[in-house]
């Protein structure tokens, strides 16, 4: 945990470095491999990004929610795929244990989780239960027999993040075949390397290349009871919502940075381009864009900031969380628009980054709930609270 403000400045710094020195150099190299080096992955660990929300006591750092969120702010301005290849570890993968978990599963894995000896990914999605998450239709069968207590796994999960490099598995499934809904679903910890799994071919995405999602297909796949979440049934959902209830801050967080060194770009190019005999941010509008942008940029910043301390503070940010998704990830892609309109016709080319960064943008509209989820969170969050 961060005690004092110097410390935190002190991790800011060395975070915004290796952003600036080794992690920028390396985007372009990443994005024609489709492959972070096995070097920079080795200096993420050493830096602690595996374990930046895990507690001290397993081996991580304990970041409250404002201190994750200015870390990721910084991780922001470069390539989204370099914090994918953690985020997840630190996020969503690994949260359900900590809220959920009982104190044998959280001393099983969270240190291995917290050093980047795993790789964690979240198993929720399937091809016929994205947004209505609740309908998922894999199904976890309590079995047992001279082989001991388990689940039977059978189904398909889909775009699931980091699968290819996953040491284990948060896994969704269907508990009770006879409830359709939400209550019938519970939260695992599935070993990747268990007989039954296999994984599909790596995604061909638009954007975010060197962050890899395939699906993941449980055949007869046993899990052992012991590793139901909380030894719990049934409450899987609720774990993955509170999961993904901070995962939309993080995120959100990481659109501040993304668009912050868009923004950077941009107003260095239209300061250097000259157009007319004159550099193009002297054009009236030029700087519409650029105000417009840094106008959208800093409500965000602000609006992810007070959410994080909201949260800190034990209060219930359901509503401010999906506030923060919905409106940073829609004003990152304005930005990024705007950029590429800036850069002109330089701005379509591969040969800079903000064509690239066009393309990886488009993602944060989609993933942990795309706009109109939050705005639907929302509605129905004020709806409630106006009865």
């Amino acid at each position: 945990m961060i005690r004092d403000q110097e410390t935190l400045n002190a991790l800011l710094a060395s975070v915004s470095r290796f952003v600036r020195e080794r992690l920028v150099p390396a985007e372009n190299e990443v994005s024609e491999t489709d492959r972070i080096p096995d070097a920079i992955i080795s200096e993420m660990k050493q830096l602690g990004l595996f374990g930046l929300t895990i507690p001290e006591s397993y081996g991580g750092l304990e970041l409250t929610m404002e201190e994750e969120v200015l870390v990721m702010v910084e991780m922001g301005k470069t390539s989204p795929a370099f914090r994918s290849i953690f985020g997840t570890t630190v996020g969503i993968g690994s949260q359900g244990i900590l809220m959920d978990g009982t104190p044998e599963q959280k001393a099983e894995y969270l240190p291995r989780l917290a050093s980047g000896e795993l790789i964690s990914s979240f198993a929720l999605t399937e091809p016929d239960a994205g947004s209505d998450a609740a309908s998922l239709r894999t199904m976890a069968i309590r079995d047992t027999d001279d082989r001991g207590d388990h689940y039977i796994v059978n189904g398909t999960k889909r775009y699931i993040t980091n699968a290819p490099q996953a040491g284990i598995f948060t896994l969704m499934a269907r508990t009770n075949p006879a409830d359709k809904g939400a209550s019938g679903v519970s939260a695992f910890i599935v070993d990747a390397r268990s007989p039954g799994i296999s994984l599909g071919k790596i995604d061909k995405k638009m954007g975010q290349r060197g962050a890899h999602t395939c699906d993941v297909i449980f055949d007869n796949c046993r899990v052992p009871a012991e590793n139901l979440i909380g030894h719990v049934e049934g409450r899987g959902f609720k774990t993955a919502m509170k999961v993904l209830e901070k995962g939309r801050i993080h995120i959100a967080a990481v659109c501040v940075g993304v668009a912050r060194r868009m923004l950077d770009d941009a107003l260095r190019y239209a300061m250097d381009r000259k157009q007319f005999g004159q550099p193009i941010a002297e054009f009236q509008l030029v700087q519409a864009m650029l105000a417009d942008s840094q106008a959208e940029l800093y409500a965000a910043h602000c609006m992810v900031l007070d959410a994080a301390r909201r949260r800190d503070a034990g209060e219930n940010v359901s509503t401010e969380a999906s506030c923060c998704k919905l409106f940073a990830s829609e004003m990152c892609g304005r930005v990024a628009d705007r950029a590429v309109q800036i850069f002109g016709g330089a701005g379509y080319l591969a040969d800079y980054g903000i064509e690239r960064f066009y393309r990886d943008v488009r993602l944060f509209r989609l993933y942990e709930g795309t706009s109109q989820i939050q705005q639907i969170v929302i509605a129905r969050n004020m709806v409630r609270a106006a009865r």
